[in-house]
């Protein structure tokens, strides 16, 4: 059963997007959720201070939004990639997960607007990531960040993109040092038993799942590259430990589940967060269930945990 605190949220969420036009494209619904999300952001952090930034490197140009209490010494960071199916989203609409998560755990972390399908398809979303990730390493004294405490994290599309970015910074000298992967999809393979479980979401509907996979990857021989789907590796040996959050509404639940214990086979340290009655997107609800704040007060305790 869904936790019927997240009824409420759910009603909210349904009211704020039935004001889209009917068939609205990718570039209508982007514009939508910034609106959506607005309406329902919750006041930030106190002693939270915010900023954009663009980043400039390799020919690119990447912004951002940092989140960070102030701080006389070098502070852990976090790099967090927003979810929205590759197609949508920003820093802005996942506001209160960042600004949640530097106050919780007084890392600065850095919130990358990346580009999204169907104008800009895999690899595009990579490429930006990774010019992030160097750039913050390369730029980590001058930005106040410890180089050697710096994790990676996203929810739904966006901890797709964190896991990707784990394999390919695995064997440089930019050590991710944990990756927190909330709800993530590790692959795309839909015989899943999640799938079938849960074909209505809520918030996402396994019926939308094959139209917005084309988008991201108009080459369907990309659906298996482990830039793409993580669980298709050679070799998940040497990443950094993981977080995996899922919830048990979720048609991506057994995607999440699949990734984490294949971490586990190679020697990864994992935490697993099973999120028994939530579902995809629940810390969008922070302000409206109980045990959504336990799960993201779990994920702050585990980045603050030690460094390894």
């Amino acid at each position: 059963m869904i936790n019927p605190e997240l009824k409420p949220f759910l009603a909210d969420w349904a009211a704020g997007w039935a004001t889209l036009a009917p068939g609205g494209g990718p570039a209508e619904r982007r514009a939508h959720f910034e609106i959506v999300a607005a309406a329902m952001r919750q006041p930030t952090p106190e002693g939270v201070e915010t900023g954009e930034h663009w980043v400039e490197r390799n020919g690119r140009r990447v912004r951002l939004r940092w989140f960070r209490r102030p701080s006389a010494s070098p502070q852990a960071a976090l790099i967090y990639l927003h979810g929205g199916a590759w197609m949508q989203g920003s820093p802005e609409t996942h506001w209160d997960i960042t600004a949640g998560l530097a106050a919780a755990t007084g890392r600065a972390v850095f919130s990358v607007d990346y580009a999204k399908s169907p104008e800009h398809p895999f690899p595009a979303a990579v490429d930006y990531v990774r010019t992030v990730v160097g750039w913050l390493f390369a730029q980590s004294e001058a930005l106040g960040v410890d180089a050697g405490a710096i994790a990676i994290g996203g929810d739904s599309a966006g901890a797709n993109l964190a896991a990707a970015m784990t394999l390919a910074f695995r064997d440089t000298g930019c050590r991710l040092q944990r990756q927190l992967l909330i709800y993530p999809a590790c692959d795309f393979d839909m015989d899943r038993p999640s799938y079938r479980e849960n074909p209505d979401g809520p918030i996402v509907t396994v019926a939308s799942m094959p139209a917005v996979n084309a988008m991201y990857c108009r080459d369907p021989a990309d659906l298996k590259n482990p830039l793409v789907a993580p669980l298709h590796a050679d070799s998940h040996a040497g990443l950094p430990p993981a977080f995996v959050a899922v919830a048990e509404h979720d048609p991506l639940r057994d995607s999440g589940v699949a990734y984490a214990e294949a971490l586990q086979r190679a020697g990864v340290p994992v935490t697993l967060e099973r999120g028994p009655g939530l579902i995809h997107g629940y810390l969008r609800a922070l302000a409206y269930c109980g045990d959504v704040r336990s799960s993201f007060d779990r994920m702050a305790d585990w980045l603050n945990a030690e460094r390894t």
